[in-house]
């Protein structure tokens, strides 16, 4: 063994592992440079409200119809570049003239809430339905197994568009206009039924592993009950597959949900929301392709950095990562 390798081996003695996968993240030069981006779309999104009153615009106001010269008589921008300036940094809204700044911001923030509650859910079902299913076995197993079966077997784009209207008409009636609040729990409902499955058969997996390693045994000989051998034994022994998954997902709910707007069956105007402005972007791209810059940019940068940070995760908690 080299002087090198012992050196590192005596410096990893004694620590916890959180510490160790903690030393290996830090180390990890993309895994740090993504967590801080997504860290920063937390941010925007969470402090929309102070930047839009610190910028002084709002995405509800429609600038564009109330103020001479921004829109010509087809509704673009006067300007160059979408009209951005000293004024409208982002440029305008074709049609309308909102401000794409602060419809940017707060449509990250829409976004990131409804992805954010979806994930929370899924993770959840899938600890206790996927864990369950693996450690008790039997009738448990088969009923549970044959659930995700049956819910991963549905073209899951194709039954987000077709359920989600009929979940809005269960909250309010076809004849009356639906509350925004209305249509979001609607789109976290329908992702969150049809979004925790992988994830419960990974959990479920780990669990048929666990349950016969000599720790679990051991337990169940000394008297525990299920529920506590499940909360003590088993759930800090899969939380690495659990947050890696997690960090998947809920970019793809993001995408997800920003899909079900641009189909026109999630969250509708005047909802700032990243769908609806692709599908603004799609009807004025010819005219006016500004406009699908600054929010196809963004989804790309959070998508990839919370890939990027997903893969570094997975890496930290590895053991045989040594950096």
């Amino acid at each position: 063994m080299s002087s090198q390798t012992e050196a590192v081996a005596a410096e990893l003695v004694g620590r916890s592992p959180g510490q160790l996968m903690w030393r290996r993240f830090r180390r990890d030069r993309v895994g740090v440079i993504s967590a801080c981006v997504v860290l920063l779309f937390f941010a925007v999104g969470l402090l929309a409200p102070l930047i839009s009153a610190l910028y002084g615009k709002d995405p509800y106001t429609r600038y564009g119809q109330l103020e001479p010269g921004l829109l010509n008589e087809y509704g673009y921008p006067v300007k160059p570049n979408g009209g951005m300036d000293g004024e409208f940094w982002f440029g305008i809204e074709p049609g309308t003239g909102r401000d794409v700044l602060t419809l940017l911001i707060y449509g990250i923030r829409t976004s990131l809430l409804i992805a954010l509650a979806v994930t929370v859910l899924a993770v959840l079902t899938a600890i206790v339905l996927g864990i369950a299913a693996g450690y008790l076995g039997g009738r448990w197993d088969f009923a549970i197994s044959r659930v995700i079966d049956l819910l991963m077997a549905f073209p899951q784009q194709l039954f987000f568009v077709a359920f989600l209207p009929i979940v809005t008409t269960l909250f309010v009636d076809p004849r009356e206009e639906t509350p925004t609040y209305v249509k979001v729990v609607s789109i976290i409902v329908v992702l969150w039924v049809l979004g925790w499955m992988t994830l419960g058969r990974i959990l479920r997996g780990a669990a048929l592993t666990l349950r016969e390693r000599e720790f679990v045994e051991a337990a169940r000989v000394s008297g525990a009950s299920p529920w506590r051998i499940i909360r003590k034994e088993l759930l800090p022994n899969v939380v690495s597959p659990m947050l890696v998954q997690a960090t998947y997902m809920l970019p793809s709910f993001v995408t997800t949900a920003a899909a079900l707007s641009f189909l026109g069956v999630g969250l509708t105007e005047p909802t700032p929301d990243w769908g609806r402005m692709f599908a603004t972007a799609a009807e004025v791209y010819r005219s006016d392709i500004t406009y699908m810059f600054f929010p196809g940019v963004s989804m790309v940068i959070f998508v990839v950095a919370f890939n990027l940070l997903g893969d570094s995760v997975r890496d930290a908690f590895d053991p045989k990562t040594v950096r």
